[in-house]
């Protein structure tokens, strides 16, 4: 049964079998690739870049791990690393992923780069800063490739003191580096983008923060959608919006991307998880269902602390071709 979370023992335990079942018993910001039969997975550790690699997610808690990067004391990149993700651009293996010198106001997005075929093997190497214009405080970064050109999502800072987090898009010229001006394609603007007051602000932060972060791409169906998370992680209104565009647009047009007006996915401990959010997409094996994976507190008023675990489920389409997640769901199978 190592395709299937085991529903006969959940069944005979109906207070269980109400909840969602975590992937690992924690990991906030997961990241899931599928390639070549394999699972790559990665969430946030905070001290060192970790990746994991499976057949099959169901067996996630027994996958085999290596430790890929450790940062040196006392550096620009030493503390709090956030939301690795690991791709595959152009024939190589990339990592990307937020780090400071201890002082959230430094956070800036890195790079990681391997040649091997398999990203267990091989060296890999630091590319350093991905440089992005400005040079302005920076989370959570994605690549994608979309009619043949690389784009990078982040969330970001507009100035060097702003304390609210929005949504930022820019060309590649490679993996590693960036090309052109920055374009902001998305704001928290809607209330329920904007709850979040800070209960103990820190000398770097303000007493009120409007927050979109953890950007994730989707293309399909003539658009390219960007869901992303919205409030603060800190409070239980933490959820998933969505903005989207036509394929054929110029993405960074700001005026290509439409919001959608409510979120796309939310938790309220309903099924036993509260304040969903930071997801990724994958599919099954044979490409045949699509999957949400994301992460959740469980229980109310736990905030951006390590009780947040990786939790998925499969996801439909509409019929105008809009995805369709839902609500946290409890018992499901996974691939």
């Amino acid at each position: 049964m190592r395709r299937a979370l085991l529903l006969a023992v959940l069944a005979a335990l109906p207070a269980l079998a109400q909840q969602p079942v975590p992937m690992l018993p924690s990991g906030a910001d997961p990241w899931v690739l599928y390639k070549d039969g394999w699972y790559f997975y990665m969430h946030t550790t905070g001290r060192n870049l970790a990746l994991w690699r499976t057949r099959h997610l169901s067996d996630l808690a027994q996958a085999e791990q290596q430790i890929i990067f450790t940062p040196p004391e006392g550096a620009a990149i030493s503390k709090q690393l956030w939301a690795p993700e690991i791709h595959f651009l152009r024939g190589k293996w990339y990592v990307y992923f937020a780090a400071d010198d201890g002082r959230n106001r430094n956070h800036r997005l890195y790079v990681l780069e391997n040649f091997a075929r398999d990203p267990f093997e091989g060296k890999w190497r630091f590319r350093g800063k991905l440089a992005l214009d400005g040079d302005k405080w920076a989370i959570d970064g994605s690549a994608f490739e979309h009619r043949g050109r690389l784009y990078f999502l982040w969330s970001g800072w507009e100035g060097d003191e702003n304390g609210r987090q929005d949504i930022y898009l820019s060309r590649l010229k490679n993996p590693w580096t960036a090309e052109g001006p920055r374009v902001r394609i998305s704001t928290p603007e809607l209330p329920w983008e904007r709850v979040g007051d800070i209960p103990k602000p820190g000398p770097d932060d303000k007493p009120h923060v409007d927050v979109n972060e953890g950007p994730e791409v989707l293309i399909r169906n003539g658009r390219v959608f960007v869901v992303y998370s919205a409030s603060g992680c800190w409070t239980d209104s933490y959820a998933l919006g969505m903005i989207y565009a036509s394929d054929s647009a110029d993405l960074m047009n700001p005026k290509s991307w439409t919001k959608s007006p409510q979120p796309v996915f939310q938790a309220d401990g309903s099924h036993g998880v509260w304040a969903a959010g930071h997801n990724s997409f994958t599919t099954s094996p044979d490409g045949r269902q699509d999957w949400i994976v994301y992460h959740a507190n469980p229980g109310p008023g736990l905030g951006c602390g390590g009780r947040r675990a990786p939790f998925m489920q499969p996801f439909s389409w509409s019929a105008d071709g809009f995805p369709v997640f839902g609500a946290p769901a409890p018992a499901v199978q996974i691939p």
